[in-house]
């Protein structure tokens, strides 16, 4: 056991490595949001979009949970859709969430989206990630982030949000061709953004592929996984450690695993523990059921103690199993941090010391 890290993005960076720390980092997913009264102050006077082209306003929301709770990462506020609204696409955000109502249904509507230089088509997002680097230092780990090319590929075949997927399932089997174009435009893509958020500040990045567990194990391998490895190995990333989300991720642990991620980020259907046992060279990142914040403080300290207990503290990650809720309570997001704070119980530091040797 080390003694306490030289700042919290030390210990952050430290487990995502699988090094010892004094306890697990945490931070959580969507934790700038409409949960917090400052941010609903804020958005009674920008529209989603505006806020985050704005780069004192997203600085400013991304720091709000930042005073509040003191996590040890701060992620900028954004959207995963931005990159593709660069790219081309026509996106529509409106109180259903977001919209594209030109979606891409064949090969000439692929050829209308375009790779696209960050530095020019997005400097806002550098800009933004610079500003926290330099408010925050060392106290905290800036974290950037992107959507995987599954996920990405999803909003523009349907047009937004779906509950079956049908759309971009069937291109599958019908139009293969054009969709493994779309998703190698996207992996690149992906790999230009995240390459160009670390070089404007971030520590480390995530790529979310919320979408990929509506896939069979199957077709999860044959689709969804090359183009986030695509995308991974073409980040010029140094030693910042890239995490990988997927929601519904049970039956795809051992796949996400070959991706080139250091970090699977996991959602709340399977304890940490047999996690593990199926990963067990990569660090993990989660996994407590956002909806619990909605409920009492005391049972979230327990459950926060719980999951940190099965990793024993070591190469773990503290964080929620997807984004937090609009209706979390500030005493149970409280209750949260100060959970995943308090020295490891006896029992899970001797099973991570036993991990160590």
């Amino acid at each position: 056991m080390t003694g306490p890290q030289t700042s919290s993005a030390d210990r952050f960076l430290s487990a995502c490595a699988g090094k010892p720390v004094d306890r697990p980092p945490v931070w959580m997913m969507r934790q700038a949001g409409r949960y917090l009264p400052e941010y609903r102050e804020v958005r009674t006077k920008v529209s989603f979009l505006e806020l985050c082209h704005s780069v004192d306003l997203s600085a400013e929301v991304s720091l709000q949970p930042f005073r509040r709770f003191s996590p040890d990462g701060v992620i900028f506020f954004s959207d995963i859709l931005v990159p593709v609204e660069a790219m081309g696409a026509r996106v529509e955000f409106g109180d259903g969430g977001p919209s594209l109502p030109e979606p891409v249904r064949s090969s000439s509507d692929v050829a209308r989206l375009s790779r696209f230089d960050p530095t020019e088509r997005i400097r806002f997002t550098g800009e933004i990630l610079g500003l926290l680097a330099r408010e925050v230092g060392g106290r905290a780990a800036v974290l950037g982030f992107c959507g995987a090319p599954w996920t990405l590929a999803s909003y523009l075949i349907e047009g937004g949000g779906s509950r079956s997927y049908a759309v971009i399932k069937e291109m599958m089997a019908r139009d293969p061709g054009t969709l493994r174009r779309l998703l190698d435009l996207l992996a690149d893509v992906a790999a230009d953004v995240l390459s160009f958020q670390i070089a404007s500040g971030a520590r480390a990045v995530q790529l979310f592929d919320t979408w990929a567990g509506e896939l069979s194990a199957e077709d999860y391998r044959e689709w969804a996984l090359p183009a986030a490895a695509r995308a991974i190995a073409g980040i010029r990333r140094e030693a910042a450690p890239v995490m990988l989300y997927i929601n519904g991720s049970g039956h795809l642990l051992e796949a996400m695993a070959t991706s080139g991620a250091d970090v699977l980020s996991v959602d709340w259907r399977l304890p940490l523990g047999e996690v593990r046992r199926r990963v067990p060279g990569l660090a993990l990142q989660g996994n407590l059921d956002p909806a619990v914040l909605g409920g009492a403080p005391e049972d979230v300290r327990r459950r926060t103690r719980a999951m940190i207990a099965q990793t024993g503290g070591r190469s773990h990650v503290a964080n929620l199993g997807h984004g937090i809720l609009p209706s979390a309570r500030l005493e149970c997001v409280e209750a949260f941090f100060e959970a995943a704070r308090a020295p490891l119980e006896p029992a899970a530091r001797s099973a991570e010391e036993a991990a160590a040797r």
